[in-house]
């Protein structure tokens, strides 16, 4: 089943049988496995800005310019089954002292297939907002198929609030036994002059 969502608060998301060696190896090249999850996904997410054009591809870099809001979602799945979708940056503040590792930058839950629109949004999107001169950033983006609809005790957080350090997709997913992820992507993104605009809207 194939669903196409034209929502401006999603990204473009699709599943693809692509190689899964190189989705492997840019996870794991990156530390990805190390830092986030483990085993790593065998399947590539395709992701796109729409608005901006900016297709995310396994490490490659986005200026967070291009990314402040999260497009349009389209991705294969059992109809009958849900899925939870996570995006994490592990380099918070900074990959050489990620002490608030993963900042947790967008989660969606109790995804009836492939339709977001009737997910749970547990944390409302954000985009990329790596404070000045701590470099790199890894922006991973992670999706688990669930056993089943499943009750989330968790806190939800808005747009508007900064309060997302701390959190771990690994652990995440082993509370809730979602199993390992089905697939996966990330990008990188670094410091540019939108970044003060974003970090404004936090009320914490």
């Amino acid at each position: 089943m194939k669903t196409v969502i034209s929502l401006v608060t999603f990204a473009f998301v699709l599943i693809s049988f692509g190689n899964a060696e190189d989705v492997q190896k840019a996870f794991t090249s990156n530390e990805v496995d190390k830092d986030v999850i483990t085993p790593v996904p065998s399947k590539k997410l395709e992701i796109k800005y729409a608005k901006t054009q900016q297709e995310v591809n396994l490490g490659n870099e986005l200026a967070p310019k291009n990314v402040r809001d999260a497009p349009e979602v389209t991705y294969e799945s059992d109809p009958n089954a849900f899925y939870t979708l996570s995006m994490s940056d592990p380099d918070a503040p900074s990959r050489k002292k990620p002490e608030r590792r993963e900042w947790q930058h967008w989660l969606v839950v109790n995804i009836p297939g492939s339709d977001l629109s009737k997910g749970e949004v547990l944390n409302e999107y954000v985009g990329s907002g790596p404070p000045k001169d701590t470099g790199l950033h890894r922006y991973v983006f992670v999706l688990f198929k669930q056993p089943s609809k499943i009750t989330f005790n968790e806190q939800k957080h808005s747009k508007t609030d900064g309060n997302r350090g701390n959190f771990s997709v690994k652990k995440f997913a082993e509370k809730y036994n979602l199993g390992d992820a089905v697939a996966g992507n990330f990008f990188q993104a670094q410091y540019d002059d939108s970044v003060p605009e974003l970090h404004k809207q936090f009320k914490n």
